[in-house]
């Protein structure tokens, strides 16, 4: 019998249409003979099951089921396409543990620990990964410039703790910089993070569970036409993304020992895209995805493909992989 699949998409985040793009490519994706794949929006003002025709539906909470034709349908499995919160942050996922349903991303713990950049590089930091020099602020918090200078330097990067997609982060070149960036950062969460400036080559890594097995994909260079890798560069064509990445097979064998032992470090299931910078020949760990990209422009798709594995190998072997897990 065919399982009944949720392809959950939408959030509360600024990530919102960038995940419906996703959700959509999983949906076209993923094998309707093996599969009853049914979108489902989650949204700040509704839950709803969609229909072939786009039809909603409500969702009942209280089991995460809906009413089709008059048959209640519930799922055996959540594909997890949600960017940002409720998705990657492990909000709905806590749910999904209560009620008992399947999913495809890691525990909502440990996507909750990857979601917050500065819990996450505190983790990583105490089994000898290198990462930038940080300094990190919160809301209320009183604001010294020349502090942040004199602890990460400049140019700097300002984020926010808890966001993607590059929504809210500056490139702060100068002194006057600073305080408008932390401004913008600050419109997407109350925790900023800021970063030293690591000049080198970019590379990010796909790191996935296939076949019951640890897999690093086929690595990405990054080449920004814009100051880094924002929003304009991944989602804009403003990037060129070459892979496999132009390194030596020395620096290949490296990175993927260093991405390895961060996604087991951090106890990681399903699927992760990290963030690396090579400074002096040594990889230096920014951030991990846990809920990458899967539209047609994303990089984890690139990467699979690069290792010969379809969309629909990819989605349905991440499906597998959750239905094995235990609650």
């Amino acid at each position: 019998m065919k399982k009944n699949i949720a392809i959950i998409m939408g959030g509360y985040s600024s990530e919102v249409e960038i995940s419906l793009k996703s959700g959509n490519v999983v949906y076209t994706n993923l094998s309707k003979e093996k599969y009853n794949p049914y979108r489902v929006h989650i949204l700040k003002n509704k839950w709803v099951a969609l229909d072939d025709l786009a039809n909603e539906y409500p969702i009942d909470k209280h089991d995460f089921s809906f009413k089709l034709e008059g048959k209640k349908i519930t799922f055996d499995c959540v594909f997890n396409a949600i960017h940002g919160n409720p998705g990657e942050d492990g909000t709905i996922l806590a749910y999904f543990k209560l009620i008992g349903l399947k999913h495809t991303s890691a525990p909502f713990y440990q996507m909750a620990l990857t979601f917050n950049k500065r819990d996450c590089l505190s983790v990583v930091k105490q089994y000898g990964i290198k990462t930038a020099d940080s300094y990190y602020l919160d809301k209320g918090n009183a604001i010294n410039v020349d502090e942040i200078i004199a602890k990460v330097g400049l140019p700097c990067f300002v984020k926010p703790n808890n966001a993607g997609s590059s929504f809210g982060i500056s490139k702060a070149k100068t002194k006057e910089d600073i305080l408008p960036a932390i401004e913008i950062a600050f419109k997407e969460d109350s925790q900023i993070l800021i970063e030293a400036f690591l000049d080198g080559p970019e590379i990010t890594i796909g790191v996935i569970q296939y076949k019951g097995e640890t897999t690093v994909l086929p690595m990405t260079e990054i080449v920004s036409e814009n100051d880094f890798f924002d929003y304009e560069a991944k989602y804009l064509g403003k990037s060129k993304e070459i892979t496999p990445a132009r390194i030596s097979d020395e620096m290949h064998n490296k990175l993927a020992k260093n991405a390895k032992k961060v996604y087991e470090i951090l106890n990681m299931s399903g699927f992760s895209r990290s963030e690396y910078i090579i400074v002096n020949n040594e990889p230096h760990f920014l951030e991990m995805n846990t809920v990458p990209g899967m539209t047609t422009a994303s990089i984890i798709p690139q990467q699979a493909a690069a290792a010969g594995i379809s969309l629909s190998e990819l989605f349905d072997n991440a499906i597998e992989m959750a239905l094995k897990n235990e609650l």
